[in-house]
């Protein structure tokens, strides 16, 4: 039984409508990365942060998953080994789709986290800056968002994974965020088979041993299903 380890980014959410920050119009060309993705950027200005995060909750509520998130889920489901995703994305497609092994390594919109304590709990659609912790008080809420500068979650147990995985596959990542652009030299060194998913190659692209390009809802789709008639 094969077990198939599968990287996700925003290129997977892209065409279900959700923007992409790397794209010329994308969220990044309107706000600075320094602004609204550190812990520095919450310090200076947390109104701008909550607000920026509040309308990408809104945004992500009001798209659907697309057919590559439910070919992902169809195969978790009907593949008789393990299938496990991580995720670069904060939305939460994944899940309705109906991905259930399921790892947010740069944290989930529907998260808040206290600055304070560490403790997290559901955001609500709409948060506030200065909002209390319902832990400890403190007016320190911020959405439980990995930054640049922070350690992204479950890294620990994301490499065990790919030390394990006989398939790796990325679907719609730049390449160009570490450490997941690393995590395909880990699983080629453990041995497992590597592909790309993804419109063009990307900044890694020369690492992976096969390349399937175009639209993730008919690339990924028509893979699953050659995985599962085999």
């Amino acid at each position: 039984m094969r077990k198939i380890v599968i990287l996700t980014g925003a290129g997977i959410s892209a065409e279900s409508g959700i923007e992409t920050f790397r794209a010329e119009d994308g969220l990044w060309a309107q706000h600075r990365v320094e602004d609204v993705a550190t812990p520095e950027g919450f310090m200076r200005d947390p109104e701008l942060v909550v607000n920026f995060y509040n309308a990408r909750r809104a945004q992500a509520a009001e798209v659907a998953p697309n057919a590559a998130h439910h070919a992902l889920a169809q195969l978790e489901t009907e593949h008789d080994g393990e299938v496990v995703v991580i995720t670069q994305n904060v939305d939460d497609l994944h899940e309705r789709g109906g991905t259930k092994a399921l790892y947010h390594m740069h944290g989930h919109l529907k998260g808040a986290l206290c600055a304070s304590c560490d403790h997290r709990w559901p955001a609500p659609m709409v948060m506030a800056a200065g909002d209390p912790c319902p832990s400890c008080g403190a007016p320190a809420a911020r959405p439980d968002i990995v930054w640049f500068g922070e350690m992204p979650y479950d890294m620990d147990t994301l490499a065990d994974h790919i030390s394990q995985a006989d398939i790796f596959v990325a679907i719609g990542t730049s390449g160009n965020v570490y450490p997941a652009a690393g995590f395909v030299a880990e699983a080629r060194r453990a041995g497992a088979h590597t592909i790309e998913f993804n419109l063009e190659p990307s900044a890694v692209g020369n690492q992976f041993a096969e390349h399937r390009i175009g639209p993730a809802s008919e690339t990924v789709t028509a893979w699953v299903a050659e995985v599962l008639a085999t």
